[in-house]
C-alpha cells in the first residue's frame, strides 16, 4: 500500500521539477450538469501529462545505472520518463507499440530518447523493454505498477486537497491504475475522503473488469484512448488500493469521449487528448450523475493532442 506520508515525501522530492497545476471552477449548469465542477489542469504539467510526477519520483528515489532508464509506454509515460531523464542527465530508452500516436512519438524523440516501436499493444512493448533491462541493467520505470511511480502520481491528489479541500467527488480516467491509486491514497488521512470514481472507455475496461471479478485480468484493448488508457491488465498495487478506496468505475464509449474532447475545446478552449476527456464524457452521458450542488473535481490528465484535430 502507498501511505499519505509516502505521497507527501514524494511531493517534497519532486517539487523542484514539476509544476503545481491550476484548478478552474466552471459555471453552474455547464453541459446540463447540476454539480459544481472544478477542473484540475494536469495537462499543463511538464511533458504534457501527470506522468512526469511519477517519473521524477522514481528517478529521484533510486540509483540510476550507467545504462540509464528504460520504460514501455503508449506515449505519455514514455514522454514523461524521457523528459525527466533529460532533466536529470540520464539516458532513456523508450519502447512504444505501433498504435502510439505520431505526436507522442515525435515528442519522445524531441526529448532525446531512443525510441523503439515494438508490437501491436502496450503489453508487447513492455515485454521488449523488460528484455532490454535484463540485457543492459537499465532502471525500469514502470508506467503504473511501482510504488514510487504511484506515490508520484498521488501528488496530484496532494495538491488538489490544498486547492479544493471540500470536494465531494473526484473523477479520474483509468489506464493501468497508477493515477487513481495515487489520488485515492493521498486522501487516507485527510479531514474528509471524497468519493473516488474511475472512468474507462468500453475498449479499455481493465479496472472495471478487475473489480467485477475480484482480481486483475487481461482484457482486449481497442479504441481512441488505447494509446493512453490501454493497459491490458491493471497493476497489482493499483488494484489493491482501488479495491479499498475507489467507489466504482464507469464506462464510456469512444464517441462520447470524442464529444467530450470537442466540448472542452468549444466551450473552454482547452486542448486535451481523448483520455483527458473521458471524465467529461461520463458527466455528459449520465453514466455518472452527480447530485445538485455536489462538488466534483475532474482530472484533465493529458494534453498530447494535435490542435488541428479539434478545429477541422
Amino acid at each position: 500500500m502507498i501511505s499519505s506520508r509516502d505521497i507527501e515525501n514524494a511531493a517534497q522530492r519532486i517539487e523542484p521539477y514539476v509544476r503545481k497545476t491550476p484548478v478552474i471552477m466552471l459555471e453552474q449548469g455547464i453541459w446540463q450538469c447540476p454539480a459544481q465542477l472544478a477542473l484540475k489542469l494536469e495537462f499543463l504539467q511538464h511533458a504534457g501529462s501527470f506522468k512526469a510526477r511519477g517519473a521524477f519520483n522514481r528517478l529521484l528515489s533510486q540509483a540510476v545505472p550507467e545504462a540509464g532508464v528504460v520504460a514501455a509506454s503508449g506515449g505519455n509515460h514514455g514522454i514523461a520518463v524521457a523528459y525527466a531523464a533529460r532533466q536529470l542527465g540520464y539516458r532513456a530508452e523508450i519502447f512504444v507499440p505501433e498504435i502510439s500516436a505520431r505526436v507522442k512519438v515525435e515528442r519522445l524523440r524531441a526529448y532525446g530518447a531512443s525510441v523503439h516501436i515494438q508490437g501491436a499493444t502496450y503489453a508487447d512493448a513492455f515485454l521488449a523493454s523488460e528484455v532490454h533491462a535484463q540485457q543492459t541493467g537499465a532502471l525500469i520505470v514502470h508506467a503504473y505498477d511501482q510504488a514510487e511511480v504511484i506515490a508520484g502520481q498521488g501528488t496530484v491528489g496532494y495538491e488538489l486537497q490544498r486547492q479544493l479541500p471540500d470536494l465531494d467527488t473526484i473523477l479520474v480516467a483509468v489506464g493501468g491504475g497508477g493515477l487513481i491509486a495515487g489520488i485515492a491514497s493521498s486522501f487516507q488521512n485527510a479531514r474528509r475522503m471524497p468519493r473516488i470514481i474511475g472512468v474507462e472507455s468500453e475498449g479499455t475496461a481493465s479496472m472495471f473488469s478487475a473489480l467485477q471479478v475480484g482480481h486483475p485480468v487481461d482484457v482486449r484493448v481497442s479504441g481512441v484512448v488505447a494509446d493512453a488508457l490501454g493497459a491490458r491488465r491493471v497493476g497489482e498495487i493499483a488494484f489493491s488500493i482501488a479495491k479499498q478506496f475507489v467507489e466504482r468505475v464507469v464506462l464510456v464509449s469512444d464517441e462520447a469521449i470524442l464529444r467530450g474532447q470537442q466540448s472542452l475545446w468549444n466551450d473552454l478552449r482547452l486542448v486535451v487528448e481523448p483520455s483527458a476527456a473521458a471524465c467529461v464524457a461520463a458527466l455528459q452521458t449520465g453514466v455518472y450523475q452527480p447530485q445538485p450542488d455536489e462538488r466534483v473535481g475532474i482530472i484533465l490528465c493529458g494534453g498530447n493532442a494535435r490542435f488541428e484535430s479539434l478545429i477541422a
